[in-house]
């Protein structure tokens, strides 16, 4: 038997690579529904590639009564006028927005970091899925930080369009023709020009000059993580469609080389290590597009500091940093808690 399954949000980039990773993976469903708002009721989109295609529903006038689980991706004012609503008819809500993630009674989860922590979602009935930035960082840390025990983190992430919706998507692909043939290119989605450039700011700025994005890579890995790791982050928009990479430098507790390091990654869950010292024996973001993996290339030694380690990370945001992570909760969540006789 499989399990009554909703997409919230299933007409938006998350939202539909949700749907696409459920057929992919041949998630056990028997029934499921698509949600979006009265803009997009009576629309009729694809189940991955089975060949089904489904209806959309008004989320306004959906009933959750009976459903096992929603994935939303419908944004923090969106859950937070439904998820509470669906939690409570027993249809526990898998969200992938920020409005949830910092609390307490909400666990924050990436399956190859802290799966135990998913046990305590009875509580609210709500499990909350880390920013994009943060969940391929944390599946690159852990198995590191199990072996040397991570002291401190400095990262500088490279950010794609993408994780900005379809409007940041439209944006670079309209300023980039339009500077081609010399039409003016003014921004609307971004502060700044993003074609042929980079934008030092995603999301609001805080008091004490970093944005809420690199608030939420500080604050997430320490809840998913270790709250002993010091993290400080500069999160920056680059002209690149698909794909979040970061560089990342680790300082340990304990001597760890980079051969270790090499070695501990090429065998750790949702890692795919390639890392050749040569010309293009690196991952860059067009080449993890569609794939699951977290990859890492560039392990090296850090001699400015003692036990450190530098290291290139890349994935498709829209999968491993939204929507394949959030289908992995749902895996998790049937497994240990959602079991169903055959």
């Amino acid at each position: 038997m499989g399990y009554r399954v909703v997409v919230a949000g299933a007409t938006g980039n998350v939202g539909r690579e949700m749907l696409n990773i459920l057929a992919e993976r041949e998630f056990p469903i028997d029934e499921i529904a698509v949600l979006a708002s009265s803009r997009s009721t009576g629309d009729v989109i694809d189940f991955g590639e089975t060949g089904k295609q489904l209806k959309v529903q008004n989320i306004e006038h959906f009933d959750p009564t009976g459903w096992d689980m929603a994935l939303f991706a419908i944004g923090s004012e969106g859950s937070a006028q439904y998820a509470p609503k669906f939690a409570a008819a027993g249809c526990t809500v898998i969200d992938n927005a920020s409005l949830y993630r910092m609390d307490p009674d909400v666990p924050l989860i990436v399956p190859e970091v802290n799966p135990e922590a998913i046990d305590g979602y009875k509580v609210r009935n709500i499990i909350a899925n880390p920013n994009c930035s943060t969940a391929q960082m944390v599946v690159a840390l852990k198995p590191l930080h199990d072996i040397a025990k991570i002291k401190r983190v400095v990262v500088a992430t490279y950010q794609s369009v993408s994780g900005a919706g379809k409007a940041g998507m439209d944006e670079l692909f309209e300023q980039s023709r339009n500077i081609f043939v010399g039409d003016p290119s003014t921004p609307t989605k971004f502060t700044k020009q993003i074609a042929f450039n980079v934008i030092p700011h995603i999301d609001s700025f805080l008091d004490d000059g970093s944005t809420k994005e690199e608030w939420k890579m500080v604050v997430e890995t320490k809840k998913i993580l270790d709250p002993k790791i010091k993290v400080t982050a500069t999160c920056v928009r680059v002209p690149v469609f698909v794909g979040h990479s970061e560089a990342i430098n680790i300082e340990f507790e304990d001597e760890i080389s980079a051969e270790q390091a090499q070695s501990i990654l090429r065998e750790a869950p949702g890692i795919m290590l390639v890392d050749k010292r040569e010309d293009g024996g690196y991952v860059t973001p067009v080449e993890c597009v569609g794939e699951y993996a977290t990859y890492v290339s560039r392990v090296r030694e850090d001699s400015t500091v003692e036990n450190g380690l530098s290291l290139w990370c890349v994935s498709d945001n829209l999968r491993k940093g939204a929507a394949l992570n959030a289908v992995q909760i749902a895996e998790l969540l049937g497994r240990r808690h959602l079991q169903k006789a055959d």
